[in-house]
């Protein structure tokens, strides 16, 4: 059970920390989703620094800080909750998909978090 909480904390991490600079160099692909979703691009560094800092917590618990990792794990889920809701309210039901993956890493390593012994 533990090798699985670390390959998918890995994963998880790698993915948030991409997402965070795509959002920080605002990408074209991420400014194209940020304007079909109605969202001021203005908002693309606060988005990058959370990703980032979802990252940094789970790297943290890998390095034996468990609770922050919980925490840190928790908060990306509700974090990728709310981009699927800006993903139904905007009607961008075909890029759905990438926020979910996303969500499913993070309840993944939520879950694995949280019942490690």
């Amino acid at each position: 059970m533990f090798t699985a909480y670390v390959v998918v904390t890995i994963v998880t991490i790698a993915a948030n920390a991409w997402a965070a600079l795509a959002d920080f160099a605002k990408v074209q692909f991420v400014v194209d989703n940020s304007d079909q979703l109605g969202l001021p691009r203005t908002w693309l560094s606060t988005l990058g620094w959370l990703k980032a800092a979802g990252a940094a917590g789970l790297l943290l618990a890998l390095l034996g800080v468990p609770y922050i990792g919980v925490a840190a794990a928790g908060g990306l889920v509700l974090f990728f909750v709310g981009a699927l809701v800006a993903h139904v309210r905007a009607r961008v039901f075909g890029k759905m998909i990438i926020p979910g993956a996303f969500l499913a890493l993070a309840a993944a390593t939520l879950a694995l978090a949280t019942n490690l012994p």
